[in-house]
């Protein structure tokens, strides 16, 4: 971890979990999920040079993604960010589920059955699917 802030996001603030499964669940079919990901991942602050070294790197993705993260007052606060649009996407769907709560409420959530809910796992390649996973899984370590 660098001595730089993190960029705030609106996800798991203004953009909860409980939103995007609403939002996906919603959606036409999945070439409109696939489209609200991307936007979704528009909303995702690019993260700043000093933060994509390779301590930072999570390891198991196809794509280029850093994962930083920061714990105040118990809570923990994470910004993540890829060269790739739909990877971009798919970040904001797992800092909408772990953005802000502690150690016990990471280890907690259910994330298998978050990402069924937004019936996504299904389409992704065997990658982007492994890759999802690799970032869940530092989250998970970061918390223990």
């Amino acid at each position: 971890m660098t001595d730089a802030t993190l960029p705030q996001h609106p996800f798991g603030t203004e953009i909860t979990a409980n939103d995007i499964v609403k939002q996906m669940q919603a959606a036409n079919g999945w070439e409109d999920r696939y489209r609200t990901v991307i936007q979704l991942g528009k909303k995702l602050p690019v993260l700043p040079e000093t933060f994509k070294h390779e301590e930072l790197k999570v390891s198991g993705c196809e794509s280029q993604v850093w994962l930083a993260h920061e714990a105040q007052d118990g809570q923990f606060h994470f910004m993540a960010d890829s060269d790739a649009r739909i990877v971009r996407g798919l970040i904001t769907l797992v800092l909408a589920a772990y953005e802000g709560k502690n150690a016990e409420e990471i280890r907690a959530f259910d994330i298998d059955t978050y990402f069924e809910q937004l019936g996504l796992i299904a389409h992704l390649s065997p990658s982007r699917g492994n890759g999802l996973k690799a970032i869940v899984e530092q989250i998970k370590a970061l918390a223990n």
